[in-house]
């Protein structure tokens, strides 16, 4: 299984290592369709390919005409089945820690939750593949206080690391009122001013931690960016007589996450690249916002 994996994981860098030659290569071919769609002389510095080119343009179709990425690679399967998360935290975890990660077990369908006991990183991701999850989310806390939550996804990558503040469970919200009951049903997504590539990114990532609801859910999540601090909300709502008598519920729980890093590789890689991290200076420039306006 080693071996299958170490095999696996080397074609797949292998396949990212191309994406510059194929890019160059798509540029060529679209130049030359250009050219012979509007009737115009081939470019001189593709005449001694033209020949090879126009052979590699007829044999294409429509899956091979746009190269793909790696960010396709990873998420190819993701529609052929619903995701399978497994959730742990750091070791010896606080009673909040505990409190908040059985509270995000019910938040992300079909999530199961880990004593972290012993376990190192590596068999947990080893584990995971074995049983095919998609997904390993890893909540950290700083004197009780959960603090960070690392979501890794299998069995190639990204994972992404974030940030948390602000974290208030469903039994403090202080609106009791608001507190209703758990639904464990599909949720609709609602991501908000995920507008840059960097936001168009994260947002993939943390999309496909849901399947796809049921047209009458009940139920909504909320990812809503506003200056890079990404505020999760938990939903659910209530018709009561006529189309705009509706109650909405806060159910919890609620926290802001900022993202720090993104890397093309699982948890257990520490020599995955880096894709994005943010940098000292980049705190300095308060006009630029990195995951959208």
């Amino acid at each position: 299984m080693n071996r299958r994996n170490t095999r696996l994981r080397r074609e797949y860098l292998y396949r990212k290592s191309l994406e510059g030659k194929e890019r160059i290569l798509y540029e060529k071919k679209r130049m030359i369709k250009e050219a012979l769609q509007e009737g115009k002389p081939i470019p001189t510095e593709l005449r001694n390919e033209e020949a090879e080119l126009r052979h590699q343009i007829d044999l294409e179709d429509e899956s091979t005409a746009v190269p793909r990425t790696h960010i396709d690679d990873e998420y190819a399967n993701a529609s052929e089945s619903d995701p399978k998360i497994l959730i742990t935290t750091s070791r010896n975890p606080s009673a909040p820690l505990t409190q908040f990660v059985k509270e995000l077990k019910f938040v992300f369908p079909n999530a199961q939750r880990m004593n972290r006991g012993g376990q190192v990183i590596k068999e947990i991701i080893e584990t995971c593949r074995a049983h095919d999850f998609t997904d390993v989310i890893l909540v950290h806390e700083h004197r009780g206080v959960p603090d960070g939550i690392t979501i890794s996804h299998l069995p190639f990558g990204p994972t992404a690391y974030f940030g948390l503040l602000n974290v208030v469970t469903r039994h403090d919200i202080k609106d009791k009122k608001a507190i209703g009951t758990m639904s464990e049903a599909y949720p609709h997504l609602i991501l908000n001013k995920f507008s840059t590539k960097l936001g168009e990114r994260t947002a993939n990532i943390l999309k496909h931690l849901f399947p796809v609801p049921k047209p009458d859910t009940k139920r909504i999540i909320t990812f809503a960016n506003e200056s890079d601090y990404i505020s999760f909300r938990h939903h659910i709502y209530e018709k009561h007589g006529g189309p705009k008598s509706i109650e909405l519920k806060e159910v919890g729980p609620r926290f802001e996450m900022r993202l720090y890093k993104i890397t093309l590789g699982t948890l257990d890689q520490d020599e995955a690249q880096t894709e994005w991290v943010i940098r000292p200076y980049m705190n300095t420039t308060k006009k630029r916002k990195f995951l959208g306006d």
